[in-house]
């Protein structure tokens, strides 16, 4: 399999001239991104010494130089390391140590560390000679956002990045003739694959940066003629608070949205299928190690919106239990993945280390989950999120699901707690968002007759707001040190 980079040198020699990259009035065409990339691969080996393997830290931007520079360390024969302008200290830190960079470039907000800036790194004539290389190199690694010790550094080599492009423009069905507005964080898989899927397919990317200025959003949405784009469900409620419905103007335009895998309402679904009833509305589950593994479509999962939907292209999912054994379908287990976008390794871990990570060549996710036999996936909870009330197994998603369904509650999270009266080991603790009018007895009231007595939440706390990563997932582990 080709990599990302050769077949953007495809679309290179096909359309030259094409736009790959708008950024308000600048638009830079497929040629010129190339000979922008080359030179920032040139100026990388010459200048900061950038050799086979080396690692580059690069504060991922969403603007275009940033693109620039990520394709020109792989071409340098590095290794991109993209972390958020916004990484603390101690973050930054840790991941310093452990990928040991030659540099970092781009600014870093909170950081203080010397860096070199993308502008610099494009500068001069002088351009690479491009080799492709071996498709089973590391090309990037992303550190994990994960609740409970040191994120892990996920390794992709450029296999297991085409493998991917290639399940989700094979899912999602974009061509060469699509225009996608990008407002993801780019130091994340899910924007950075937006990226290389988009380029990879020979579409155009129009450069946003976030969802902040929705006026902006829909203002490019129609100047570029925007086909398609991706968000996760908080971007999605942000723009419905500040817009309304107005996004259903473009509903005979927008041909696709893609959704990110976390939680989203049952009635928000339902009003993105009545507002765009043409689009196809795509939302994936996957996670840093094995990206966009499954995919449901709305308006074909219409009567099963519950669902995560079927394995992606290429890539099989199976539930085990936890001594690894393969499950009878609608056995609850963890879900496990495989295929060929599954990550190569956990960068600075022992190949013992990763292997314990696969039950029979399938990837563990660390995901509860039940499949039916439509090959339909059903997530429940995030093993270690389990909750153990007397020996009772209960997912927090389930409890969540009833909670935000009573009208007041803007989101909930549930975790177990030690059981005050020493009985039980666990019991439910949930947190709300919610309004002031509505009190305990008025929300205990609507779950008893929905949920066993064993599930309802023992402890109701109010916060103002669920601590969730940057691609929109619910951090409840850390809501145990509340």
């Amino acid at each position: 399999m080709k990599t990302i980079e050769e077949q953007t040198l495809d679309n290179v020699k096909a359309s030259p001239d094409k736009v790959a990259l708008i950024s308000g009035e600048t638009e830079v065409t497929y040629s010129r991104l190339w000979d922008y990339c080359l030179k920032a691969a040139a100026k990388l080996k010459s200048e900061y010494n950038v050799q086979k393997g080396d690692r580059v830290i690069l504060s991922a931007a969403s603007n275009i130089e940033f693109v620039y520079v990520y394709f020109g360390v792989h071409m340098a024969g590095g290794i991109c390391v993209p972390i958020d302008p916004d990484t603390n200290q101690t973050r930054f830190n840790y991941i310093e140590k452990s990928t040991k960079p030659v540099c970092v470039m781009g600014t870093l907000h909170n950081v203080q560390r010397e860096t070199i800036q993308f502008d610099d790194v494009i500068e001069g004539e002088a351009k690479a000679e491009y080799y492709a290389p071996e498709t089973n190199q590391v090309a990037d690694i992303l550190f994990t956002t994960g609740t409970t010790g040191a994120p892990k550094g996920v390794a992709l080599s450029y296999a297991n990045l085409s493998a991917a492009a290639l399940n989700i423009n094979t899912f999602i069905q974009n061509t060469k003739e699509d225009v996608e507005l990008l407002a993801l964080p780019v130091s994340h898989s899910f924007g950075l694959g937006r990226i290389r899927c988009s380029l990879s397919m020979g579409a155009t990317v129009v450069m946003l940066g976030t969802f902040a200025n929705v006026k902006k959003f829909f203002g490019e949405m129609k100047r570029c003629n925007v086909s398609m784009f991706a968000m996760v469900p908080a971007s999605w409620g942000f723009i419905k608070k500040m817009s309304g419905k107005y996004v259903g103007k473009f509903a005979d335009q927008l041909k696709f949205i893609e959704i990110g895998s976390s939680f989203m309402p049952i009635e928000e679904k339902q009003l993105l299928m009545e507002l765009l009833p043409n689009t196809r509305i795509c939302m994936h589950y996957g996670s840093t190690e094995a990206s966009r593994s499954a995919f449901m479509e709305f308006h074909t999962y219409k009567d099963n919106l519950l669902s995560a939907g079927h394995a992606s292209p290429n890539t099989e999912i199976k539930i085990f239990s936890t001594e690894g054994q393969l499950l009878p379908l609608g056995e609850e287990g963890e879900a496990c993945v495989k295929g060929a976008h599954v990550t190569c390794g956990y960068w600075n871990e022992t190949p013992e280390r990763f292997a314990s990570d696969f039950y029979d060549g399938y990837f563990r996710t660390g995901d509860c989950a039940t499949m039916d036999a439509d090959g339909n996936m059903y997530l429940k909870s995030r093993i270690k999120e389990m909750i153990n009330v007397g020996g009772k197994k209960v997912t927090p998603m389930e409890v969540e699901d009833i909670l935000n369904t009573i009208p007041g509650i803007k989101e909930s999270a549930c975790i177990g707690i030690s059981d005050p009266g020493n009985v039980l080991g666990e019991v439910v603790k949930a947190f709300i968002v919610v309004e002031d009018t509505l009190t305990d007895e008025d929300i205990m009231k609507q779950m008893r007759p929905q949920l066993e007595v064993y599930k309802l939440p023992v402890v109701i706390e109010r916060i103002n707001s669920i601590p969730k990563t940057g691609s929109g997932k619910i951090q409840r582990l850390s809501l145990k040190t509340k």
